[in-house]
């Protein structure tokens, strides 16, 4: 009888051995479905596609192997590739993740990346082919520390030139009234993804406005029509 007894649980701990290793259980909510994929189609899709500059992350199949290493690499803000720091300065094509983007694809990889119901997935993102912009009329305004405009300028982007060995760079707009205008913040800077960052809306900075460059040790090239 207890041998009969012992068979039976010995058989129905290897009976739950095999089903607990045949399902992937789930910690989070967080679904690639409903959350993950809107992310990777706004942010990430323009590359990671089918005929895009690098392998594909469109599906869940293709996205789901490469779960760890996404987590790893939009938490060291290497990628989308875009080194200002997301809402200090407004730019055209921002490809920076905000916060909430950074906690929801932490989550989802420590959760168990889990798919979800496809039918909450988005449509997908449609691709035009990119209209180069003429620049044939910039002129570019150099800062390093503190200048003062002399006259009123309309700024159109800004470019990082020298960023400090630290990788942290910050420069404001500081008008004569006290108003303050962000214009970029650099954090973990990558040289090779340098790039001009041209602003939302032009930016109107009266005559007496201040440009600072914290610490003083970085330059800027200022962008003006």
């Amino acid at each position: 009888m207890r041998r009969g007894i012992a068979i039976a649980i010995a058989c129905l701990g290897l009976g739950l051995g095999l089903w607990l290793s045949a399902h992937t259980f789930y910690t989070t909510k967080i679904t690639w479905s409903r959350d993950v994929s809107r992310i990777m189609y706004r942010h990430c899709a323009s590359c990671h596609r089918q005929d895009g500059s690098t392998f594909s992350l469109m599906t869940y199949r293709e996205a789901r192997p490469w779960a760890e290493a996404i987590k790893q690499q939009v938490l060291e803000r290497r990628m989308p590739p875009w080194n200002a720091v997301k809402g200090f300065g407004e730019f055209k094509d921002d490809g920076g993740l905000a916060q909430e983007d950074l906690e929801i694809i932490g989550e989802w990889v420590d959760g168990g990346a889990p798919e979800g119901n496809p039918i909450y997935l988005p449509p997908r993102p449609e691709f035009q082919p990119l209209q180069e912009e003429s620049h044939a009329a910039e002129q570019e305004i150099t800062v390093m520390g503190t200048i003062t405009m002399k006259h009123e300028v309309e700024a159109i982007g800004i470019t990082p030139s020298l960023v400090p060995e630290a990788g942290v760079m910050q420069v404001i707009a500081r008008q004569s009234d006290g108003q303050i205008d962000p214009l970029i913040w650099i954090e973990q800077f990558n040289p090779k993804l340098n790039q001009t960052y041209y602003f939302r809306e032009p930016l109107r900075l009266p005559r007496g406005t201040k440009i600072e460059v914290t610490p003083r040790t970085g330059r800027v090239a200022l962008i003006t029509k």
